[in-house]
C-alpha cells in the first residue's frame, strides 16, 4: 500500500473533541505536512512544536496542512498543545505506536535484559541513546545547543523572558553576553531544552502514561494535494527530528521558490 493511502486511511483520536476520525480529516489544503511523532513528552516533539510555531506565517504562506499523530493518549495531548500551542484539532493520539510499525519507523535501541520489565528496559535503552549508542548524532546535538551556532538563527528575542527553572528568569538580551546577537548564542538553546525538560518532568505521568515506547522514533512526511511524496525524513536518533536541526523546517524554503 502507498505511503499516503495508508495515511489517509489511518484513523486515531483527534485531541479536540475525542472522537476517531481520519488524521487527514479536512486535510483540503494543496501541501499535507503529516508528522508523526514519538511519545509526546518526548523533548524532541516539544522543540519540533516550537519550530511550527515559529514558523507559522511560512506554513501558511505556502499553504501546508499540518497534521501530527504522537504516542500517548488524549490527557498527554491536551497537556502537549497547552504548552506548545500546537491546534488540539490537529493532533490525533496512537497509545501503542502501531502507526509507526506500520510504517516501519525506528524502534530504537532494543535491548533486552532478563531481570528487566518491559518498561525498565525501555527505560536501559532510552540512557544509552541519550548518551548516543543506538543514537548518532545525539550528543553532537546536545553540545550544539551549548555552544551556539551561527548557521542557525536567533532563538530567543532580546525583549523575551525565559523561565526555566531551576535557572532564575532570563531576558534574551542576556545571551549577547555569551557572544552577540543574530544567530544561535552559546547556551540559548540549552535554555530552552531545560525549559521542555522541566515541563515535562514536572507532568511526567500525563506526558508519557506508557513508558514502553520511550525508545521510539518518528518521521516526517510532506505531501502534495495528489498524495505524491515531496519530502521524508525518518528518525534516525534522539535530537534527530530533522535533517538540518540548525533549520529543521528548511525544506519548506523550496515551495516558496
Amino acid at each position: 500500500m502507498k505511503l499516503y493511502d495508508r495515511l489517509i486511511q489511518t484513523q486515531r483520536q483527534r485531541i479536540s473533541d475525542g472522537e476517531i476520525v481520519p488524521i487527514l480529516d479536512g486535510c483540503n489544503a494543496p501541501r499535507q505536512l503529516v508528522l508523526i511523532w514519538s511519545q509526546l513528552g518526548d523533548f524532541d516533539n516539544l522543540e519540533y512544536a516550537w519550530w511550527l510555531k515559529r514558523e507559522a506565517e511560512v506554513l501558511r504562506s505556502t499553504e501546508v496542512a499540518v497534521r501530527a499523530v504522537g504516542i500517548g493518549d488524549r490527557a498527554s495531548g491536551e497537556k502537549f498543545c497547552e504548552y506548545t500551542g500546537f491546534p488540539p484539532d490537529c493532533l490525533f493520539v496512537d497509545p501503542t505506536a502501531e502507526l509507526h510499525q506500520q510504517l516501519e519507523l525506528y524502534s530504537g535501541l532494543s535491548l533486552k535484559l532478563p531481570l528487566l520489565s518491559t518498561e525498565q528496559n525501555a527505560w536501559f535503552n532510552l540512557l544509552l541513546m541519550c548518551a548516543g549508542i543506538g543514537s548518532p548524532g545525539t550528543l553532537t546535538e546536545v553540545f550544539r545547543g551549548y555552544r551556539g551556532d551561527r548557521t542557525a538563527p536567533q532563538l530567543i528575542g532580546d525583549d523575551e523572558t525565559v523561565k526555566a527553572a531551576p535557572l532564575p528568569p532570563l531576558k534574551g538580551s542576556t545571551f549577547r553576553w555569551a557572544g552577540g546577537s543574530g544567530f544561535q548564542r552559546p547556551f540559548e538553546l540549552a535554555t530552552l531544552r531545560l525549559r521542555n525538560m522541566t515541563e515535562v518532568l514536572s507532568h511526567w505521568k500525563t506526558y508519557v502514561p506508557n513508558s514502553a515506547y520511550l525508545t521510539q522514533r518518528g518521521a516526517t512526511f510532506l505531501f502534495n494535494a495528489q498524495g505524491e511524496l515531496l519530502y521524508e525524513h525518518r528518525d534516525r536518533a534522539i535530537l534527530g527530528f530533522a535533517a538540518q536541526m540548525n533549520q529543521p523546517l528548511t525544506f519548506l524554503e523550496e515551495l516558496s521558490e
